[in-house]
């Protein structure tokens, strides 16, 4: 990838283009996914389909509005067939800079009026940090520490929308979902990555999924690691709190086989643990670059084991890292994290992992702000994933053409303000673990793929000229 110039962008874009064509059905479905990627891609302050039927088709604006309406709402081409022909096409190119590292699940909102668009709900919305109404939507990404590109994108399905068979009717929702915790999708996502062969990394989740005993023990079994945000409620045991073992049978009944608690067996906080650790456990540690400052902070990590309903278990569960983030000038620890890493790894090296999960953030804001991600108007199931896909799509063609979009940029001229779209949404119970985490994308690399001068550059002077025939060659 390095190296290569602008000048061949239009025929790489008609060559990507051709190949989402490969596995999109229809011939006549060329066209306006040539055109539907262009739109999200070119400049303009609205990705919806009125606006870049203007851009892409000026001279017969009412024409291309309805292909583009018709290929994005009703067309019954798979999205799952294009996202992995953009991660066949894209990943290769992440990879070449390194091996993947870390396969980040995290949810986004959208807010919304009304209560007719698909899964719209008064929910948690990261977007607005608070209770609202919007839709959800839980993604997975693949990343190394030069990239990262979602490849898989599902809708979360309130209840009240998953038994109203008159309103699944009306936004199309197919038979075959039911439904499903944000968790539940996640791991889901993950158990598709892994029977696709995808190249494995470090599950990385925020508090939102962290805290979620059956999400951790389901990447565990998929033989995955992990780096989980929890609370700082989530109790441990520790080698000073081992729990006891079972009950000395008194020769009647059942023998006891499940673990117990008593006044000497108890587990702690892990902000009670993190409290009660000497001075000498906590190190600085700086993790990468910033676009205004070396970004690091204090960490302290501890072997323990989880203890949340552990009572039902005849086995304490495997021990495991516990990674604690206390900020100089803080008045206790600001951020905890469960890993499954080995019990070897580098300190450096533990938060470094940790600390990538930044990435989907940066894949959320640019989603957003750049190709159009929120942007969509329509109410049905199918048109809002297919949005979706293409927009991934359109993020892909950018990440891969991340070296011939100048500048690349020396560091003093990034941009430090708060972006404008904030980190990918949890759930509402870590609503202050994702404040902290907004403020550390605004700390994070600004070296975006997009930016809107040079994502200018990018599309009008090379790809305005972009043969459209070439795409049923």
């Amino acid at each position: 990838m390095a190296g290569r110039s602008t000048d061949g962008s239009e025929s790489r874009f008609a060559a990507y283009v051709r190949g989402l064509v490969s596995v999109i059905g229809h011939a006549d479905r060329a066209g306006p996914l040539h055109d539907y990627c262009l739109g999200l891609i070119m400049p303009g302050e609205r990705k919806s389909v009125e606006p870049m039927a203007a851009v892409t088709a000026p001279e017969r604006t009412a024409a291309q509005h309805q292909s583009l309406l018709h290929f994005v709402g009703k067309s019954s081409w798979s999205d799952e067939k294009v996202l992995t022909k953009v991660g066949e096409t894209v990943l290769p190119a992440i990879e070449s800079h390194g091996p993947i590292e870390a396969w980040i699940i995290d949810d986004t909102g959208f807010p919304k009026q009304g209560k007719h668009s698909i899964g719209v709900a008064r929910q948690y919305c990261g977007q607005l940090g608070k209770q609202d109404n919007c839709q959800v939507a839980v993604s997975l990404s693949l990343a190394n520490h030069h990239a990262s590109l979602p490849v898989a994108w599902r809708l979360y399905l309130p209840k009240e929308w998953a038994s109203d068979e008159e309103r699944r009717r009306k936004a199309g929702v197919p038979e075959e979902i039911e439904f499903r915790t944000k968790p539940q999708i996640a791991l889901e996502q993950i158990e598709a990555a892994c029977a696709a062969g995808l190249p494995r990394g470090v599950v990385l989740m925020d508090a939102g999924y962290g805290c979620n005993t059956q999400l951790r023990a389901g990447v565990s079994a998929l033989a995955l690691t992990y780096v989980a945000g929890i609370l700082p409620n989530t109790t441990v045991w520790t080698s000073d709190t081992e729990p006891p073992p079972p009950k000395k049978w008194s020769g009647r009944g059942r023998r006891p086989k499940r673990l117990h608690r008593d006044d000497g067996h108890k587990p702690i906080s892990v902000e009670e643990l993190a409290l009660g650790l000497p001075r000498r456990a906590w190190r600085k540690i700086t993790w990468r670059e910033g676009s205004c400052e070396r970004l690091s902070s204090r960490f302290a990590r501890v072997r323990v084991r989880a203890a949340h309903r552990d009572y039902t278990l005849t086995e304490p569960r495997p021990e495991e890292w516990l990674l604690v983030e206390w900020p100089e000038g803080e008045e206790k620890p600001t951020k905890y994290w469960f890993s499954t890493l080995p019990k070897n790894i580098a300190f450096r090296k533990l938060v470094d992992i940790t600390k990538l999960r930044w990435r989907i953030e940066r894949d959320y804001q640019e989603l957003k702000q750049e190709v159009g991600l929120g942007h969509f108007e329509g109410r049905g199931w199918r048109g809002f994933h297919h949005h979706a896909t293409l927009c991934i799509a359109a993020y892909g063609f950018l990440v891969s053409e991340r070296e011939t979009i100048p500048p690349s940029g020396p560091r003093s001229t990034a941009r430090c303000e708060e972006p404008a779209v904030p980190h990918g949404d949890g759930s509402q119970c870590a609503a202050t673990a994702n404040r902290a985490s907004r403020t550390e994308l605004h700390r994070d690399d600004a070296q975006t793929i997009g930016g809107r001068a040079r994502r200018y550059a990018l599309t009008m002077s090379v790809l305005r000229r972009a043969d459209r025939q070439a795409l049923a060659a």
